[in-house]
């Protein structure tokens, strides 16, 4: 199979808190939104040159010519889905995160630093909120490079330096607010987000200014699991972008069970923590507790 390099702007676009839709109205009805909602924001593609790449689940892959091609598709996304209402009465809201720069062409499917970084920003980004990298904004006409504001500088995995991230404004009575989004999403002024984790007697908080914790039978963890099923180094958390995951790096897998039921099964991959919860090394949730690390994500007064 051939491969090319071209430079493109890279798009995701995700439906925000599908899962809750799922559990809340059911499969059938859950689904038929989502299904909606995805048309709605695939119909925008052709106006602006945008290409779908893949869907994957709730969410859809896009490639575009340019930035500006690619910020016009992320506005005409978030306007189609709120004069549809792909939800009816129930409230259906998508985020979008686009980058810009070289990707590698490989049949219908592209790679790179690029699609990474675009995936990972959408996937931090607040419901109604589209944000974009620094390359994405230096791209951008002059006209619309004035759509949007840096909010902040934060880490992100695989990276040593930070990353700047800037807000697309999608409408005008949008412009000064750097929190879009549906307000039950946005943390007040003055508070941060800790992840605290505890196990037997132990805990370690992780925050933005202590990012990581490792997890295994290894005597360097930040927590340590005596079971014969965790590995060394069996899992991290970190905290990137202003939220948590929580990575599986063994050969048992790891078991991350939120409170309300839902429950994932991690082998090499990873997954954001929200809410409280428990994480378990190599096996499910059992009735015991002793090989248990609960979890649990709170907003505290920030420090100073």
């Amino acid at each position: 199979m051939s491969r090319q390099s071209a430079t493109l702007a890279i798009l995701f676009a995700d439906i925000s808190g599908s899962t809750r839709l799922y559990e809340a109205l059911g499969n059938s009805r859950a689904r038929h939104m989502v299904v909606r909602c995805l048309a709605l924001m695939t119909d925008t593609l052709n106006a602006h040159r945008g290409t779908l790449i893949k869907t994957i689940g709730d969410e859809i892959m896009c490639t575009f010519p340019s930035a500006d091609a690619a910020l016009r598709a992320a506005c005409n996304m978030q306007e189609a889905v709120e004069r549809g209402r792909p939800g009816g009465e129930t409230p259906t809201y998508v985020r979008v995160g686009f980058s810009y720069g070289e990707v590698l062409r490989e049949g219908k499917d592209v790679h790179g630093d690029v699609v990474n970084v675009a995936a990972r920003i959408t996937e931090v980004a607040r419901a109604r909120q589209i944000l974009a990298t620094h390359s994405a904004v230096d791209a951008l006409s002059a006209q619309l490079r004035d759509r949007a504001q840096h909010v902040r500088r934060a880490s992100i995995k695989g990276r040593q330096a930070q990353l700047d991230l800037f807000q697309i404004a999608w409408r005008a009575e949008a412009g000064s607010d750097t929190r879009i989004g549906n307000p039950a999403d946005r943390k007040p002024e003055g508070l941060e987000e800790q992840l605290v984790l505890r196990h037997g007697d132990h805990q370690v908080t992780l925050s933005e200014r202590n990012t990581t914790a490792t997890l295994g039978s290894g005597a360097g963890c930040s927590i340590v699991v005596r079971d014969d099923l965790a590995s060394a180094l069996h899992a991290t958390v970190e905290y990137q972008l202003g939220k948590f995951f929580v990575s599986d790096h063994s050969a048992n897998g790891t078991y991350v069970h939120f409170s309300g039921g839902e429950g994932v099964r991690l082998v090499g991959n990873e997954t954001l923590l929200r809410g409280s919860g428990a994480i378990v090394l190599g096996r499910p949730l059992s009735g015991g507790s002793a090989k248990i690390i609960g979890f649990a994500v709170h907003l505290t007064p920030t420090a100073g």
